[in-house]
């Protein structure tokens, strides 16, 4: 498995917890070709995102083909507080899948 990192980041944003995630990700096709071999380059994406915000799941996303490399995923919550325990866990097409823990931090 290659090295998947994810970073997360919360911030306020008119008076709801908004929550950045980045996850270092290929998202490939399976449209594309090698150029060096000819050979179409297998498909290799994110297919599920899930969110939890204190052990409960408040997003659950289906993703495709259409996603970025390296996606930025955002969303938007109310009633989060600062300290609310975040969960962030992703699962793709090659049976590969990743998690972050954190938690709300307001400034």
């Amino acid at each position: 498995m290659a090295d998947r990192r994810m970073k997360m980041r919360t911030r306020m944003q008119d008076g709801v917890v908004e929550l950045q995630v980045l996850i270092t990700h290929p998202m490939e096709t399976g449209l594309r070709t090698d150029k060096n071999t000819k050979k179409k380059i297998p498909a290799h994406f994110i297919q599920k995102v899930n969110v939890e915000l204190n052990g409960k799941v408040v997003v659950a996303v289906d993703t495709g083909v259409a996603v970025s490399e390296d996606p930025l995923l955002g969303f938007r919550f109310k009633n989060a507080k600062n300290g609310d325990k975040l969960k962030v866990s992703w699962s793709d097409n090659l049976g590969e899948s990743g998690s972050l823990d954190g938690a709300v931090e307001l400034s």
